[in-house]
């Protein structure tokens, strides 16, 4: 009995890939393509020929379309431009413009309605929509290969982001080009994402993170954003491998994230903070490079219980800034981190420093509270009470201590970014 089921299954999923069509089109006043879409079945394949389509167009069955690169779907300036409502559904190879500037609408340029469970973007040109790309519910869709760049004639606040992900459970945004919008990856409200070797140029943030647990940010190239990495409301949240270079506000700011872990990222040449903590507890902090930064790492409003180890703080003007009254130890064991301006000897040639690092004291505590005290530094006063502090350590007013600290960098390295 079970035999013959199984025959009869197999001679079913025959019958049906027998069944499915290979639909090839061409250009004309856009009917043909919502027809064939609506007679499409499911497996169907639709091949567009080199030029421009009307849209908008809905998908509705589980196909392929593809525009095979030279394929071109054009909205009206209305809505969103191409709507995928069917499961496992593949849109490839287009282009696509046009869509509607309605953000309470979320006009976009591909739309993944929340039916669109486990369907595909992958290597489209989407191109001065208002959202580039819009996951909205589908559990386990995947983004991938698309060059996404969003409108250039409103300002940054107001346009839409690449790609937005809401409630999509699962889903994943990889190595895709974005550029000119809000946001290059906006999250909400969703969880076990992976973002996973993206590039982002000239956005407000990089990757924006608001309620989104138990998801991965890997191997992104954040350049010459606002904000790179912003972690918000977030919890176990795996911050791996990413670069971000050039931008003006943070490189990584974690906003009431907590357990999370922050391992061989580099942040340099940035603006203002490579990283700012707020509020963010039980993070890991391990072998990131943080450098040529106004502040290095910014922490405060009684974060606590964060780790750092193997790090490599460099080159910053301010390398830490801590307010608080309690020491706050940064080593772990026998190994802390590196700072480049830590005179240090190492007589015993094991790689740890023979003296601690205290990055902070008295004088800076008074600058940030009092900046007016600037013009003071140079005066004998200033001096004598730096040189008191450091020769008796008691007097310090508590903060950053790395009573470990490295004698040479482990400096990370993140692999540059291939043009397609």
């Amino acid at each position: 009995m079970m035999l013959r089921l199984l025959l009869s299954v197999i001679l079913l999923l025959n019958a049906a890939t027998a069944m499915a069509r290979d639909w090839q089109i061409a250009p004309d006043d856009g009917v043909a393509l919502v027809t064939i879409l609506q007679k499409a079945e499911a497996g169907d394949y639709i091949r567009l020929a080199p030029g421009t389509y009307k849209g908008p167009i809905e998908i509705n069955t589980p196909l392929t379309l593809d525009g095979q690169g030279q394929a071109h779907i054009k909205g009206n300036g209305t809505g969103t431009v191409i709507t995928i409502n069917a499961e496992d559904a593949l849109v490839r190879g287009l282009k696509v413009t046009g869509s509607g500037s309605e953000g309470e609408f979320k006009d976009a340029g591909i739309k993944l309605n929340k039916t669109a469970h486990r369907s595909r973007v992958e290597d489209n040109v989407v191109i001065g929509n208002l959202i580039g790309i819009d996951v909205h519910g589908a559990r386990n869709a995947l983004v991938r290969g698309n060059i996404i760049e969003g409108r250039q004639d409103h300002r940054m606040n107001d346009r839409g982001n690449g790609v937005y992900v809401w409630n999509a459970t699962g889903s994943k945004v990889v190595e895709n080009d974005i550029r000119y919008g809000r946001d290059g990856i906006f999250v909400n409200t969703s969880k076990k994402n992976e973002f996973i070797g993206n590039r982002m140029r000239d956005l407000r943030f990089a990757i924006h993170y608001m309620y989104a647990n138990q998801s991965a940010v890997r191997g992104n190239i954040s350049l010459g954003n606002h904000l790179g990495y912003a972690i918000m409301y977030s919890d176990n949240v795996e911050i791996e491998g990413n670069l971000s270079r050039g931008d003006r506000d943070h490189g990584i700011m974690l906003n009431y994230t907590n357990k999370s872990t922050i391992f061989g990222n580099r942040i340099e040449q940035g603006g203002e903070k490579c990283v700012f903590i707020y509020n963010a507890h039980k993070n890991e902090f391990h072998n990131n490079l943080f450098a040529q930064c106004q502040i290095g790492i910014h922490f405060t409003a009684g974060s606590e219980k964060n780790s750092f180890a193997g790090n490599a703080i460099v080159n910053n003007r301010t390398q830490v800034k801590y307010v608080g009254s309690k020491w706050v130890d940064w080593s772990e064991g026998d190994k802390g981190n590196y700072w480049s301006d830590h005179a240090a000897f190492d007589l015993d040639g094991d790689g740890i420093a023979d003296a601690a690092y205290r990055p902070n004291d008295i004088m800076d505590h008074i600058l940030w509270t009092q900046p007016a005290a600037k013009s003071l530094m140079g005066s004998p006063a200033v001096q004598l009470i730096r040189w008191s502090q450091s020769a008796f350590p008691a007097l310090l007013p508590g903060g950053v201590v790395d009573r470990a600290p490295l004698m040479q960098p482990n400096l990370p390295t993140i692999p540059e970014w291939e043009e397609r």
